[in-house]
This record gives structure tokens, sequence and C-alpha cells, in this order.
């Protein structure tokens, strides 16, 4: 989980926006004029009619991350599937980009927000004038920083009080209010008062409108400050049912004080309803196509932790595994975030086309990839995956696709653990090329028991995840 821009800008207020007429939503002017006691269990509206249920789900979308997208896409299918009449809102990041991708009315989750990638929005209140007369960008950072100290707070307070009043007449709207997984409890984005305090704010606003709240197989960690700590306890005690995606974040969340009950269920990619695309005839004797799926860690323009050299060393490192792997293979790079790693798709493959061991027939083009519906079809063409991100992993395991993964964080090691393919889980932070192609020729050979445990294992969350996702919306609820 990672934000679309590392300084992101003010969102432009509420907007309501046309719904898709087959989506069945009420525009928000209709259902906040109904009364909140007619809901699905309490007593009919005049007439005798009930609203339909509501639901919103929360989640830090909009950044190009197609495993989060493909988590919210999934949470979806499965409650339209057993509640069809509910209306959907979304809380996120980027409101635009969700509309577009879910066909769902959203709000802001922030008042700073993201915009499309590679695109900066400005401040609302920020209007061409004296910053851009300025004699230098220089010049225009120190008057920033200067009226944001004279300034700024009391501005901040009454635009975030502006904010906490639009939003909560947007989640008064609804019935249930779900955090629907990802990673959110951390801290290593922006601190306490970036995901821990947005977090604790809409489950209090929540709470306040009277709505159910779930806390849907979400991720944990880092979460290193005192005060997320305590804002993660906050959100977490408000919530009437909490599933954590894997034991080491339910382990991490008792560590700093939630003693309230919390399941492990697998994450909600699992139960993604879509077909798994047909693999393509492929010329007998052709080498095999290898995905090759690296991330931007350490990258100064986009990581959390920005260290030149780190990020240096992972892309020469992965370049030089590539190159020596073109010689028997057919290699595609892609990545499953279609902003956030974009540079350094680039950056290994100007090293592959540079080395003087890569045979550049071998390096075959990747269609551009916008969505899961353009990515899927591609990664099933691919006999083996090496990826660097945790949905990398699962999108790999639904396809039934030998995966090694380089793991830059915990929930990715304990991802591979508990498909007990721990064998070829190597640690970013001490990766070497020949290590990677000692794990890859392993992988390969051990193939086909591989492939039979991704099976077993696909087959087993799916069904562990419709058991909870029937637990969760069992009765249906009527108009």
């Amino acid at each position: 989980m990672q934000p679309a821009n590392v300084s992101p800008v003010v969102q432009p207020p509420f907007t309501r926006v046309a719904e898709e007429p087959d989506r069945g939503n009420r525009r928000p002017a209709e259902s906040g004029t109904q009364n909140r006691t007619d809901s699905p269990h309490g007593p009919a509206a005049a007439g005798g009619s009930r609203r339909r249920h509501a639901i919103g789900l929360m989640d830090h979308l909009g950044g190009g991350n197609l495993g989060d997208d493909t988590t919210q896409t999934a949470v979806i299918q499965n409650i339209r599937k057993r509640w069809p009449d509910a209306r959907i809102y979304g809380f996120t990041m980027n409101p635009p980009d969700t509309e577009a991708r879910h066909g769902i009315r959203t709000y802001p989750l922030r008042r700073r927000t993201w915009d499309r990638p590679g695109e900066v929005l400005r401040d609302v209140a920020d209007r061409p004038g004296a910053s851009a007369e300025t004699e230098s960008p220089r010049a225009a950072r120190r008057l920033q920083r200067v009226i944001s100290r004279l300034a700024g707070k009391p501005q901040a307070i009454l635009a975030e009080l502006g904010f906490l009043a639009r939003s909560y007449a947007a989640v008064r709207q609804t019935d249930t209010f779900i955090l629907s997984g990802s990673g959110q409890f951390l801290d290593s984005w922006g601190g306490a008062w970036e995901y821990p305090f947005t977090l604790a704010k809409w489950m209090v606003l929540a709470k306040l409108a009277g709505a159910k709240c779930y806390v849907l197989n979400a991720g944990a960690g880092p979460l290193q400050h005192p005060l997320s700590q305590f804002f993660v306890r906050q959100a977490l005690r408000l919530a009437d049912y909490v599933a954590l995606r894997d034991e080491p974040s339910r382990a991490l969340l008792r560590q700093i004080g939630y003693k309230g009950p919390a399941e492990v269920c697998h994450d909600s990619v699992y139960c993604y309803d879509a077909p798994v695309p047909a693999r393509q005839a492929v010329a007998q004797g052709a080498p095999p196509v290898v995905g090759l799926a690296p991330m931007a860690y350490c990258d100064p323009r986009r990581y959390c932790v920005r260290d030149a050299t780190s990020y240096q060393r992972f892309v020469d490192t992965f370049a030089a595994f590539g190159a020596r792997l073109s010689q028997r293979n057919r290699l595609i790079l892609f990545s499953t975030d279609i902003w956030f790693d974009a540079d350094t798709l680039s950056d290994v493959a100007a090293r592959l086309h540079g080395s003087t061991e890569t045979v550049p027939s071998h390096i075959l083009p990747c269609r551009p990839i916008s969505s899961i519906d353009t990515l899927l079809p591609q990664m099933a063409a691919m006999d083996y995956v090496v990826t660097a991100r945790f949905h990398g992993v699962i999108f790999a395991h639904l396809l039934n696709i030998p995966v090694v993964a380089i793991s830059h964080h915990p929930k990715v090691a304990t991802l591979m653990a508990d498909l007990g393919l721990s064998d070829y889980c190597l640690d970013i932070d001490s990766l070497e090329a020949a290590q990677l192609e000692d794990t890859f020729e392993r992988m390969v050979a051990n193939a086909p028991r591989i492939k039979a445990r991704l099976a077993e294992t696909a087959t087993r969350y799916r069904r562990e995840l419709n058991e909870q996702f029937n637990r969760l919306f069992t009765a249906c609820p009527r108009e």
C-alpha cells in the first residue's frame, strides 16, 4: 500500500455524480431525507416500503495499485452476490478513479487526496497569483512555509472541520461501514496523522451515524509510533467485526493493546470472481515465458524510504538476473501497480537492453495494463513469475503460475510461508543475482509440485472466504 503522490493536494469538495442506473443506488439527496430508523431491520417507511441496505467501503484506493483495486472489486462482487439490491458507496483517496473503475458513487477519504497517476491537483484555495510570480521555485517554497506557519494551522483546522461535517453527512447514508481490506494499519507512509488517524476518524463518524463497522481482512504493520497505535486501537475498538489477513497482523494488533475479537482470514482477492484467461498456444520447443515484476523499492522518486543506493542496487541486481534468464527464457516486464513502478520498469528495461548478456529478441513487449482485466490475460501467458509485490504473488497463485517472491515487507514472506513456498521467497535487502537465479532454477525443477499446492490452497482460500461472506451477509435485506 502506498500513496499515488508523495505530496497530495486538496481534493475539491464533495460532488454528486450521476449514478449508473443498473446499480440501484439512490442519490444522496433522496436517501439523506429518510429517517435513520427506516433501516432494513427497522420500521417500514410511509407506504410500507423499506429503503435498500447501504454499505460504505473504505480503502486507500486510487493510486494505480491493481491489488488494492481488485480487493475492492472482490468485496463488491461478494456483497452483490448476497445482497443484490444493496446500495454501495466508496470512500477512497481518488473518487473519480474509483467511480470509473467500480461504478459506485465515491467520496474522498481525506481532505488531501490523490489524483490520476502522474498529475497534481491544485489546492482549491490556491489561485494563480503571488506564488507564481515569485522569483524562483525556492523563493516560492520559502514564502509558502512562512504563510503556513502564520496562518496554516487555523485554516487547516477550519477546513478539516468542514470536511468532517461533509464526511458525516456522507457516512450517515450507510448502514454498514467496511474497511475493505489491503494493508491499512500502518504508519510508514506519512506517520500517525495519515493512515492511522484517517481510519480512526471514519470509524468514529460511522459509529456516530449508527452504522455497523467491519474490518475485513486487512493487513497491519508497521505501527511504530505510540500515537499511531493509539489511533488504531480506537478504530478497532469501535468495530463490530475484525478480521486480519494473516496471523502476524493479528499478533501486532495484540502487541499494541487491542484485546477484542479478531479472526484471521485470507486476502479478499482470493474470492475475486472472474474467469481464468485461457492460455494461448505456443510453438513447440519455444522458450518458457517468465514475467518479471520489480517494484520501486527505496526509489527516491516514490518510496517512503528514499535511498538511492539501495534502489540502484536492487535495479542492478534484478536486471543482472533478467539478463542471465533471457538466455534460456523469454521475458515480460510488468507490474501490478500501474503508476508507482513505472519508472522502475523503465530503469530495469534500460539495463537489460544495454546488457551484453541479454538476448534482445527474448524480451517480449508488455501491452498497456490499465486494470485487472488487462493484467490477467498477459499474466496467463507466463510460465513463471518473479515478483516483488504481495498481490503479484496472489495473482500468480490464482492463475496457478509457480512464483518466486522478493519480500520487501513481512506480508510477502508471510504469504509465501502460508503457501508452503518459503524456499522460493528472498529478502529484498540481501538480494543477489546468483541467489535469485539459483532459487528460480529450483522453483522450475519443482514446478509440478508447486502448481498442485497452489491449486489446492486457492480452492481452500476461496471456500473459506465464501463462508466468511455468508456469515457477514447472511440475510438479504429487502425493500
